[in-house]
């Protein structure tokens, strides 16, 4: 459910009673960043401008940022937590008369950065031991650390990617709470 976003009172920012079937397509749920396409019958200027209005009105408490037809939009502040979503969605104009809305679901900026930022220095390091690994062997020194090191740098990619996951898992919630917030702008 969305709290303080009444979809109800769509109808003042210009939206008709003419509701669009809905035809989604998702990715797989093994993915980390969900994705979804909305074909729509609708000019895409006019779903712009619907968009915007609606978040830009008192009614909507979600943080956003509009670029172009570029949205992203963030939990409020009050709701959020490390693993809270951001849904990055854009309006694409297919025809006159109908145009696509794409969405990725993904972690903040922040979290993206952290994760990629380790993920960096894993791999690093793993290269780094495969050479010392070769450089020991080649000088018949003892192997059992960079050994040690190679076996466990995948089970820490492997620790990384579940870590994801319950992130992912954690704001589940919150990312349907974001996908009815756009649906609802859609379907008023």
């Amino acid at each position: 459910m969305i709290n303080n976003c009444k979809f109800k009172q769509f109808k003042k920012y210009g939206m008709n009673d003419n509701r669009n079937v809905l035809i989604e397509k998702r990715n797989s749920e093994i993915n980390l960043r969900p994705r979804f396409s909305i074909d729509l019958q609708e000019n895409s200027e006019s779903l712009l401008q619907r968009i915007t209005d609606y978040l830009k009105s008192e009614e909507c408490v979600y943080k956003h940022r509009v670029v172009d037809s570029h949205f992203f939009i963030d939990i409020p502040e009050n709701k959020s937590h490390f693993w809270s979503p951001q849904l990055h969605f854009e309006v694409v104009k297919v025809d006159e008369n109908s145009s696509t809305i794409k969405g990725l679901f993904g972690p903040k900026p922040q979290v993206w950065t952290l994760f990629m930022f380790v993920h960096f220095v894993v791999t690093t390091m793993f290269l780094g031991f495969g050479v010392m690994t070769y450089v020991r062997y080649r000088l018949d020194e003892s192997l059992i650390f960079p050994i040690a090191m190679l076996v466990a740098l995948p089970l820490i990619w492997i620790l990384l990617y579940f870590l994801g996951k319950i992130g992912k898992d954690t704001g589940k919630n919150q990312m349907k709470e974001l996908h009815d917030l756009v649906i609802g702008i859609i379907n008023n």
